[in-house]
């Protein structure tokens, strides 16, 4: 009986701590070296995530033009990444968070996880990493790059930009919504005798996206991505569907915040409660 009590009891005491919210506008930390560092890692993070995937797309697509039933296929693209983004989150969590997407970065900035100066930063080096990560795919397949589409996001024939916007919306919102599942510092402590890796799940979103939205639009879920691909391969209709894979991804991340925060975790209620125990108080 006891033991009952003990066990019972433990759950009663809070034993884990959310991190306070980052400020809005944190100059101090312009002044560090641990935020340089970040960028560079956010940089090179998500150089390395386009050079991989976007010449395993390329590939793909020279090896079926010859044999339909060549190259890794769908499910290889899908695979890496998903593969990519297990293995660079896993290398960059400590020293960055391991973002490696606009989208994540400003579903983080929503939660107050990160700073807006800090948000902006990793936002431009993660395009700048994605820009030089295509830039050496097409030096590497100079030959196939242009004719097989440069790895661009576009939407594909015969779907509406509708379509293309809420696949793109619902793919974003289902990566976002595992990031923070993922790094929830109340999980974390509940479930510490599980010992999954946050990388896992997170890499295993985007794999499971893009089984579902490469056929509509390519996949982008991360502006970064869809821009470092439009600027190499600098084509019209690229740019002309380049909005999609920004509102879109900014929109879903936006819902995937608000859905934790405010619904998982309660963020509204207990904001509520605190309202009304203030107000009785000064009653």
């Amino acid at each position: 009986m006891t033991k009952e009590v003990a066990e019972h009891g433990s759950y009663g005491a809070k034993d884990y701590h959310d991190p306070p919210p980052a400020p809005l506008i944190d100059a101090e930390e312009l002044t560090k070296w641990s935020f340089y560092r970040a960028l560079i890692a956010e940089f090179i993070a998500t150089l390395l995530f386009l050079y991989i995937t976007v010449l395993t797309v390329i590939g793909y697509k020279s090896q079926s033009a010859a044999d339909e039933c060549g190259g890794v296929g769908i499910l290889g693209i899908a695979w890496a990444f998903g593969g990519m983004i297990f293995i660079l989150v896993y290398c960059t969590a400590g020293i960055s968070g391991g973002h490696i997407n606009p989208a994540v970065t400003f579903g983080l900035l929503l939660a107050r996880k990160v700073s807006l100066i800090r948000a902006v930063m990793y936002m431009v080096a993660q395009c700048l990493g994605a820009i030089c990560g295509v830039g050496l795919v097409k030096a590497f397949q100079s030959s196939y790059y242009k004719r097989y589409g440069g790895g661009a996001n576009e939407l594909s024939d015969g779907y509406s930009t509708g379509v293309g916007l809420g696949a793109e919306i619902i793919g974003t919102f289902v990566l976002v919504y595992t990031v923070f599942s993922a790094t929830d510092p109340k999980r974390s402590a509940r479930d510490s005798h599980v010992p999954v890796l946050a990388p896992l799940p997170i890499g295993f979103a985007v794999f499971m996206v893009h089984l579902a939205t490469i056929p509509i639009t390519g996949t982008g879920i991360n502006p970064a991505r869809s821009l470092g691909a439009a600027v190499i391969y600098n084509k019209d209709k690229a740019w002309d569907d380049q909005w999609i894979f920004w509102v879109g991804p900014f929109i879903g991340a936006a819902i995937a915040a608000f859905y934790h925060q405010f619904i998982l975790r309660a963020g509204a209620a207990k904001a509520l409660g605190s309202f009304r125990s203030s107000a009785s108080h000064h009653v």
